[in-house]
């Protein structure tokens, strides 16, 4: 089992670090040219949308969909994660403090791609057998690439998201809140399983109205706890704020000013953790949030491309940056030094040096939320696919695994499930970036405010 884990991880490595980056950030900048800049252009515009549909109690979500609030939030909560916080650590220690600079810089090109998945995802949505409006990369994939080409392009993908998310990516979820339970508070694993399942089975079995009415509500409130904590410490460690801000963009092109020869991190490892951390936590181009922008209710779907961008801008320019400023005035990163903390180990200790003992439980409840509402938004995004392979019957049978997955991926932590979703993760990547450079003229004429919906 151990061989065949490293096995896995090594090709998730080079799928993750040879390729995908390169494709990933080298899509956004095709989409930022082609777009003109429409991340920067219509940045006030999507806050503006995201402002008149703000609501924590909105319309019921239906067959007819989501308001753009909701579908926003769903996105979020899966945007928003354990990568938010553990992941940042884990770039800091193995990218140095530059690494940040490079997760902003493809966060800023991953929001042109996102602009493009959401339009396309409003474009080509349909109605189920069901009557119930979906889409996703599944439906514009099959719009572009017809007969056999497209079917296993869209069959690929949906099978890897249904496990990179459904279910692998579920259970390492549900490991992170066990554990900082544990950790925090000394609760049983699989206590905290068996609680997260029954809640999360609950809130699958409403459907998307559940759903929806989960995300708009939990999503801004767990945002805004998380950001007010990091700002009560960022004014604490006040005086280290100005030296960690000039750390990132120092180390970003000249690690050993910093960090000095010792631990071998270079312009390269600050570009490779940074970039990765940074696309797999605001998961744009990733073909996993266009099934939430799908649903939105909107004129055109310029209007929640525009809403789309603001998402990774939350998730990589506020709260991501947030993590790594108060990890860096903190003053217990030892960026590359063996045997040094990363991952949940050093955002606790990060937040304990300005918290004390509260740190720990701080760090825990906000990896309950983060966790918890990207379980409910990978479950979402599976579902989706399940329906489109299998039909509506199918998704109780998912459901139910997905239940299974949480409480398993509670109590253990095993290194193939976690090589696994990161390996399925990066698979399901390629259909949905070949589908978007194929479509790229309709997001590009989309963004030049043409009308994109006439035949």
């Amino acid at each position: 089992m151990d061989q065949l884990a490293d096995l896995v991880s090594k090709i998730s490595d080079i799928v993750w670090n040879s390729v995908l980056l390169y494709l990933l950030v080298g899509t956004g900048i095709i989409f930022t040219i082609r777009t003109r800049f429409v991340q920067v252009r219509k940045f006030g515009a999507g806050w503006k949308r995201l402002f008149g549909h703000f609501s924590l109690n909105g319309e019921k979500a239906g067959k007819d969909g989501m308001s753009p609030f909701q579908a926003l939030t769903t996105a979020i909560a899966a945007q928003v994660g354990t990568g938010n916080i553990a992941g940042a650590a884990t770039a800091l220690y193995s990218g140095g403090p530059g690494a940040i600079f490079w997760m902003w810089l493809s966060a800023f090109f991953g929001m042109s791609t996102i602009y493009g998945e959401a339009v396309l995802a409003q474009k080509y949505k349909t109605v189920d057998q069901s009557g119930h409006v979906t889409g996703g990369p599944i439906y514009y994939i099959r719009a572009r690439f017809t007969g056999g080409f497209g079917k296993f392009l869209a069959v690929f993908f949906s099978i890897a998201i249904i496990f990179a998310l459904g279910f692998t990516g579920n259970m390492v979820q549900a490991n992170s809140i066990s554990e900082a339970f544990q950790n925090a508070f000394g609760v049983d694993k699989r206590i905290i399983g068996v609680i997260c399942a029954i809640i999360a089975a609950f809130i699958f079995l409403g459907g998307v109205g559940r759903i929806a009415a989960f995300t708009e509500k939990v999503v801004p409130v767990m945002a805004g706890f998380y950001m007010v904590g990091c700002v009560v410490i960022l004014c604490i460690n006040h005086a280290a704020i100005i030296p960690a801000l000039r750390s990132i963009f120092v180390a970003a092109f000249d690690p050993q000013a910093i960090l000095g020869g010792a631990v071998g991190i270079t312009v390269r490892e600050a570009m490779r953790y940074g970039v990765a951390r940074g696309l797999f936590s605001n998961e744009a181009g990733m073909g996993s949030t266009p099934h939430a922008h799908a649903l939105a209710k909107v004129d055109k779907p310029q209007d929640q491309g525009e809403i789309a961008i603001v998402s990774v801008f939350i998730d990589t320019f506020i709260v991501l940056t947030l993590t790594a400023l108060v990890i860096l005035t903190s003053g217990q990163l030892q960026a590359g030094v063996p045997g040094g903390l990363q991952g949940t180990a050093l955002a606790q200790a990060a937040f304990n040096f300005a918290l004390g003992s509260f740190g720990n439980a701080f760090v825990a409840i906000c990896m309950l939320f983060f966790a918890f509402s990207t379980i409910i938004g990978w479950y979402f995004f599976g579902e989706t696919n399940v329906k489109a392979l299998f039909g509506q019957k199918a998704t109780k049978i998912y459901a139910a695994i997905v239940v299974v997955c949480i409480v398993i991926g509670s109590a253990l932590k095993v290194d193939l499930v976690w090589n696994l979703s990161d390996l399925f993760n990066g698979l399901m990547v390629f259909p949905n970036l070949i589908a978007l450079l194929f479509l790229s003229g309709i997001v590009a004429r989309a963004a030049h405010d043409e009308d994109i919906m006439k035949k």
